[in-house]
């Protein structure tokens, strides 16, 4: 086990139960063609195994100790490289195509993080994430959910998102103070195209930045009742209320 101190300022609460580690591998099914990118590998806890499974391993590491653990420890193998870097302004575009993303997320950083691989997404063909379940209750929400917003939606416009399971705390060192869960983040094609990708996450979180109002009100300066009503939505619903596809509707129905 490694002897790295975890540090608060980067988040960090390293896996240390086999069987977590196990299901989280078995989750992400590494195939031997595969190129995988784990971000944030920490002391390696997925690392190894991951690495004997697929084609190629980049590991995106930001402590620089960690880091350079990593680089002695893979060292001689050629399939593994270490990136010593910030997630967060990385790019993952520059290591190809097909990739598959997997990570213990920082919960600090989770949901900037996947605003950012959504920028990257041509390049990527899944992602598994192992996140604060309150955060992956966020991102598989439906309609009608006490948990639908923002992140819900502008994740669902271009991913599938399951739940797998969920990972105690004390399957962790230190145990954070919450229930982590693993997700699976599928690309998703089956929605109407999006005119304006900043248009329509400017719309959203103007819907969601008042849960209470009605969505007339709440996107008064953006559409009038008439234009809301002509898309065959009802303008005194609240917006937890409305489907992604009603969303990027009403989006691309702004006018430039």
């Amino acid at each position: 086990m490694s002897t790295h101190r975890p540090r608060k300022r980067f988040g960090q609460h390293f896996l240390t139960d086999p069987g977590a580690i196990h299901a989280i591998v078995e989750a992400i099914r590494p195939q031997p063609d595969d190129v995988i990118v784990e971000i944030g590998p920490g002391p390696g806890a997925i690392t190894e195994p991951l690495s004997r499974r697929c084609a190629h391993l980049h590991l995106v590491e930001l402590d620089r100790d960690l880091a350079g653990a990593l680089a002695k420890r893979f060292a001689d193998a050629d399939k593994v490289t270490v990136h010593e870097a910030d997630a967060l302004r990385f790019d993952f575009s520059g290591l190809g195509n097909n990739l598959r993303v997997v990570g213990n997320l920082p919960y600090n950083i989770s949901t900037p993080l996947l605003f950012h691989l959504l920028e990257h997404r041509a390049v990527i063909s899944d992602m598994h994430f192992m996140l604060q379940k309150e955060v992956v209750d966020r991102m598989a929400a439906g309609p009608g959910s006490k948990t639908y917003g923002r992140l819900s939606v502008m994740l669902g416009c271009f991913l599938y998102v399951d739940a797998l399971f969920d990972v105690a705390p004390e399957s962790f060192e230190p145990p954070p103070a919450v229930v982590s869960a693993v997700a699976r983040l599928m690309p998703r094609q089956d929605l109407p195209a999006i005119a304006d990708v900043d248009q329509l996450s400017g719309l959203v979180a103007a819907a969601f930045s008042k849960r209470r109002k009605t969505l007339k009100n709440a996107l008064k300066d953006l559409l009038d009742e008439d234009t809301i009503r002509s898309l065959g939505l009802d303008p005194t619903v609240r917006p937890e209320q409305v489907a992604i596809e009603e969303f990027i509707a009403l989006a691309n129905a702004v006018d430039g």
